[in-house]
């Protein structure tokens, strides 16, 4: 099976510390795996570490969650060198390509010099999951916020365009974030779109926007737009996902919250 149409789920989150193994895959790395639809035989799993620079110390943990989780997983690296010669094969033979955070200037360029960008739109059309976290939700936008140049936040605006608009990431945990993003938005710098709190993703079927989930409750999405050379925010709730935590009690199994599509499958906006 693959998933229902092209899709890609671009969250602030990913692997989770575990309490026996070091990580585990995370309700919204699990989410990305239930929308391949996989039945009969164990998910694949490619990650992608690029952003980071391919460090070989977070595969490890990264192999003994796979397992836990009973995924069958892989990486995609380039640094030395690549380490997979037919690299289409291997990216359409998966059901979710995982992409982690870091550098997104870095992942853009070691993509498009060995053409995974193009593998990537590829094997979205042909029903493989696109997700990750961080850098790895920016990307897939025609731009967005990012900390690759230093510590001052900058715009960026060359994404791999697969979803139009752009994206914010980090929204609640770095306050220079949301400042540089809506600055970046007001200014025109890059085009309206999306901003994540830690823990939220942004389901999209094709280039719509068809859920918002959440592995953490009391975080929000937020539509952000420009109006008269300012940045206006809408704020989203997300939809609890199963295995969700409350940061105040622990443990939460509410799978659903307040989040409700409308007829037109985009999302429900709340006053902010």
């Amino acid at each position: 099976m693959t998933a229902a149409e092209p899709t890609i789920l671009a969250t602030c989150g990913g692997l989770n510390p575990g309490s026996w193994t070091d990580s585990v895959y995370g309700p919204l790395l699990m989410h990305a795996i239930e929308l391949a639809r996989v039945e009969g035989r164990p998910p694949r799993v490619a990650h992608v570490n690029t952003a980071g620079g391919d460090q070989r110390s977070v595969e490890g943990p990264e192999l003994e969650a796979a397992r836990a989780a009973g995924v069958d997983a892989s990486h995609i690296r380039f640094f030395p060198h690549r380490n997979i010669l037919n690299l289409r094969a291997h990216v359409l033979a998966q059901d979710v390509i995982w992409v982690s955070g870091g550098s997104v200037v870095n992942l853009l360029a070691v993509w498009r010099a060995h053409g995974l960008d193009g593998i990537l739109r590829e094997a979205w059309q042909a029903g493989v999951v696109l997700a990750g976290g961080s850098a790895g939700a920016l990307c897939w936008h025609e731009g967005g916020t990012t900390a690759s140049f230093g510590p001052q936040i900058e715009a960026v605006a060359d994404g791999l365009g697969i979803l139009p608009g752009s994206l914010g990431v980090h929204y609640d945990s770095d306050p220079q974030r949301r400042v540089a993003h809506e600055a970046a938005v007001a200014s025109g710098s890059l085009p309206p779109g999306y901003a994540l709190d830690e823990g939220v993703g942004l389901v999209y079927g094709g280039t719509r926007l068809l859920d918002v989930v959440s592995e953490r409750d009391g975080q929000y999405a937020w539509r952000v737009e420009a109006l008269d050379g300012r940045a206006v925010e809408t704020r989203i709730k997300p939809r609890l996902l199963p295995g969700a935590t409350d940061p105040e009690s622990g443990f939460d199994p509410r799978p659903t919250s307040d989040f409700q599509p409308t007829s037109d499958s985009q999302p429900t906006l709340e006053e902010a």
